[in-house]
């Protein structure tokens, strides 16, 4: 059966919390591109193409989630997250538009996944 992993309330979603998290260009570029998607879409670690070890994804998506940004549901063999967009407008009116802005700015989907890559 599936099952939601612990996350934050939107009550409890903390501005310093999220900056730290997207400070982080990987990360930034997740938010970006869930929200390209429809509502409620999930998206599993590794379908967006990350030039990074798996191991790597999984924390990264760990502090999204933990942070607020992400709802992850772990499926048993897969976790798939989709992003918390009521709750991040609610508590933060603007920022998924910047993150969005940041992203068609410096090219794109395509660019932005493969500028995130091991340096």
């Amino acid at each position: 059966m599936p099952e939601i992993l612990p996350q934050p309330t939107r009550d409890e979603l903390d501005l310093s919390v999220v900056f730290s998290t997207l400070s982080d260009p990987l990360r930034r570029t997740v938010i970006a591109i869930l929200a390209t998607l429809p509502d409620c879409t999930e998206r599993n670690c590794a379908s967006f193409g990350f030039p990074v070890a798996k191991a790597s994804l999984t924390h990264h998506f760990k502090i999204l989630r933990e942070a607020g940004l992400i709802s992850q549901i772990d499926y048993g063999n897969r976790r798939a997250s989709s992003l918390r967009r009521d709750d991040i407008d609610a508590r933060f009116p603007g920022l998924i538009a910047l993150l969005m802005e940041e992203l068609e700015r410096d090219g794109g989907v395509d660019k932005a996944v493969a500028s995130t890559g091991k340096r």
